[in-house]
């Protein structure tokens, strides 16, 4: 493959990858412990990763167990978790802190599938964007005579075939997730 056409593939591949953190955090009725991944902590006047100042477990389908290595930060997790958009109260028993899932309601499901449509579409556009952005640098290259027409034809028939490819990826997360969301 072209160098020219792989560095928009890596931006493509990057928002590909974006896209399934983003759905990694997107709670489907049973505990995930990623989406607590964005969540900081002030340790030591610092904000510093969850994950970093404590051990995340899921002993039930619809627990998360947080044990701080420092008992003195349950106060700042559990503060952390009330103020994120978790949506979920979390109980402190002095020792350890405890994320109860509830069931996802019916009309709940729905809306968090259309959540994750929405974020597909995003993303989509994104890859477009980079395709245009591609195409506009290809058109560049003919008008300067770097490249021929017929290589310019060539560039931009490959960026479209990595544009399909990585929107049917784009597609097929989307469906994964929403299945994953549906699902009782």
């Amino acid at each position: 493959m072209d160098d020219r056409i792989k560095t928009y593939e890596e931006k493509m591949q990057k928002s590909l990858e974006s896209l399934q953190s983003d759905l990694s955090s997107i709670r489907a009725g049973r505990a995930n412990p990623h989406i607590l991944d964005h969540l900081r902590v002030e340790y030591y006047g610092a904000p510093t990763p969850l994950q970093q100042v404590s051990n995340i477990s899921v002993p039930e389908a619809r627990l998360i167990q947080i044990q701080p290595w420092d008992p003195s930060l349950l106060k700042e997790i559990e503060k952390a978790i009330q103020m994120s958009d978790v949506g979920i109260n979390p109980t402190n028993d002095g020792k350890t802190i405890r994320l109860v899932f509830p069931e996802l309601t019916e009309d709940r499901r729905k809306e968090l599938s259309k959540d994750v449509k929405k974020k597909g579409e995003e993303y989509k556009v994104a890859i477009r964007n980079i395709r245009r952005d591609a195409n506009d640098s290809f058109k560049k290259l003919q008008k300067n005579d770097e490249v021929s027409e017929d290589e310019e034809k060539d560039l931009e028939d490959g960026i479209q075939k990595v544009t399909d490819s990585y929107i049917k990826k784009i597609d097929d997360a989307i469906a994964d997730k929403t299945k994953e969301v549906m699902t009782v």
